[in-house]
């Protein structure tokens, strides 16, 4: 009978640190998993709003040229904030490499977004460098992955730059990252001051580019070619 209850007081105790191990494993799923995505877009809501912006303009929704735009420009936003219903986590995918404790950058990633002030677009290009840690890296494809999942969304530049920085720092966990971003904002070049190739240029830097000025004035160099 004491062997018994041993046995069963080791059975018990196993299953008890599986049910624990196996929460553990779930709640870090979960965790990841937890990001509230917006709804769909409501195209038929958008569409309306587009005939009123139309009518305000003096224009006739209703005349041949413009009977479709309403839906076509709904479908567009739909399209260019697409990012807001994707979880930026998903494309930081951790991978075992070889251990290389130098630099890696992506530049050039093109990217487009929307001025949340204006509802008008701002084009222009990321370049994304992290020193990896541990052997960790990151695809470069999902890099651009990350950077057009932040672009896809009603946007400031400063805030895009800092979440792709702070994304890619706190889930691959790397020695430093730096993310600069340059672009060309359509509501200073057509509208207001019209400064036609104006650039605004913004860098999000942590980690070890942030302590270290010769590694940040290493990359800031690879990045602008003139090193």
């Amino acid at each position: 009978m004491i062997k018994q209850a041993g046995r069963l007081r080791t059975q018990a105790t196993t299953r008890l640190i599986e049910i624990q191990m196996n929460t553990k494993v779930t709640d870090i799923k979960s965790k990841r998993r937890k990001v509230r995505k917006p709804s769909e877009p409501d195209l038929d809501r958008i569409a309306q709003g587009v005939r009123l912006i139309l009518e305000g303009m003096g224009e006739d929704p209703n005349r041949e040229g413009l009977r479709e735009t309403p839906r076509r420009v709904a479908e567009m936003y739909a399209e260019l904030t697409a990012g807001m219903r994707e979880d930026p986590s998903e494309h930081v995918v951790p991978l075992s490499g070889d251990k290389h404790d130098e630099m890696v950058i992506v530049k050039d990633i093109a990217i487009a977004s929307l001025c949340e002030h204006h509802l008008a677009p701002f084009v222009g290009k990321c370049h994304i460098a992290y020193i990896q840690k541990n052997g960790i890296i990151e695809g470069v494809s999902k890099l651009a992955r990350l950077a057009e999942t932040f672009a896809r969304r009603l946007q400031l530049q400063e805030r895009l730059t800092s979440q792709i920085a702070n994304t890619l720092f706190d889930l691959l966990q790397p020695l430093g990252v730096m993310v600069v971003v340059e672009a060309e904002h359509t509501c200073m070049t057509l509208r207001g001051v019209k400064k036609s190739g104006a650039m605004t240029v913004t860098s999000a830097v942590l980690g070890g580019f942030r302590k270290d000025p010769r590694t940040r004035a290493e990359a800031m160099a690879l990045i602008t070619g003139r090193g």
